[in-house]
């Protein structure tokens, strides 16, 4: 997926480069930059990095990567925090979005970044990591790369404390742990029941497909009309309903052009649950309409799942932005939506 969050020591991401969060004179620190420098060689990094001079705040500049996995660095000049009223925000925005650019102006294909400025440099990591996921998440929807985030342990890595606490009490409020008794007939027989329907149709009722907006709960006929549908013709059809690119799509799914290439190419192509979930959300389909694609795709939104209820909550707020989505997945330990 164009973007995961992910926890590992980032100076063994094998990636095309990885993000060194520094500050302005580009100078070997501690932490997670004092790592990067002793893993990459601190004697020959340190001399390019002398060469290159000042880095101001919110800039980027790029060295070889040496002994790293990664082929080159960027080290990023990250802000301190100084209570939010000194521009810190929009320069922390800059530090991502200039090391992007600087990424995709070297040809490079993949990049991971850690946590800027939330460090020794005092960013709220809540605050830090909504400005991250923003500015990448931006980059993301106009550019191909594969991103990562990459968090050390999970105290680096911290959910705003009210979305946090929203969640919880969503997900409180909905989880079943166990069905009860009385259960509602299957999908296989209410499928089975229509399929009936459909074959004894001598009046035609069943012949003109009447499909609900995509901002409109399903409908009867809707279900009807559209119940041998596979997963791929749903989802074309609901793209061109929607009025969106195949790109605004895929790039909001959070999903490889690649993946939803061979999606769009195979009438019979079965999708993870996640990727279905994810193209539900680019989609900015309703809880009904999202139960209806999955529903192709063979799965079901679970009130035991707590994965489910976290996306439905985002769902039923009516937020679609997948990175966002994916941050709170994160922090509950729970996959990822997109590919």
């Amino acid at each position: 997926m164009p973007l995961e969050i992910v926890r590992n020591d980032i100076t063994k991401m094998r990636v095309d480069a990885i993000v060194n969060a520094a500050n302005s004179r580009l100078q070997q620190g501690g932490g997670v930059c004092g790592a990067i420098f002793a893993v990459a060689g601190a004697d020959k990094l340190q001399t390019e990095c002398n060469r290159i001079g000042h880095c101001p705040v919110g800039s980027a500049v790029i060295t070889y990567g040496y002994a790293l996995p990664a082929k080159r660095i960027i080290h990023a000049a990250g802000p301190v925090w100084q209570g939010g009223a000194h521009n810190e925000e929009a320069l922390l925005s800059s530090c991502y979005t200039n090391s992007l650019n600087l990424a995709l102006e070297h040809e490079l294909n993949s990049i991971a970044f850690p946590l800027i400025s939330s460090g020794i440099f005092g960013y709220p990591k809540d605050e830090a990591l909504r400005v991250a996921i923003t500015a990448i998440g931006s980059f993301l929807l106009k550019h191909e790369m594969m991103v990562y985030l990459v968090v050390f342990d999970k105290a680096a890595y911290t959910l705003s404390d009210k979305l946090f606490k929203s969640i919880v009490a969503y997900i409180d409020d909905n989880y079943v742990e166990k069905c009860t008794a009385r259960r509602r007939q299957s999908d296989d027989e209410i499928l089975h029941q229509i399929r009936e329907m459909k074959s004894s149709d001598t009046n035609g009722y069943f012949s003109e497909p009447i499909m609900a907006s995509s901002s409109a709960p399903r409908n009867l006929d809707d279900v009807v009309n559209h119940i041998s549908e596979s997963f791929t013709e749903m989802l074309l059809r609901l793209i061109d309903e929607s009025g969106k690119t195949d790109p605004e799509v895929y790039k909001c799914a959070n999903l490889d052009r690649k993946l939803f290439s061979k999606i769009r190419s195979n009438l019979k192509y079965k999708p993870s649950k996640n990727t279905a979930l994810a193209l539900a959300v680019a989609l900015e389909l309703n809880i009904d309409q999202t139960a209806d694609l999955l529903r192709c795709a063979g799965y079901a939104l679970s009130p035991s799942s707590r994965f489910d209820l976290i996306v439905k909550y985002f769902i039923g707020k009516g937020k679609y932005n997948i990175f966002e989505i994916n941050e709170a997945l994160f922090a509950f330990d729970e996959s990822l939506l997109g590919a």
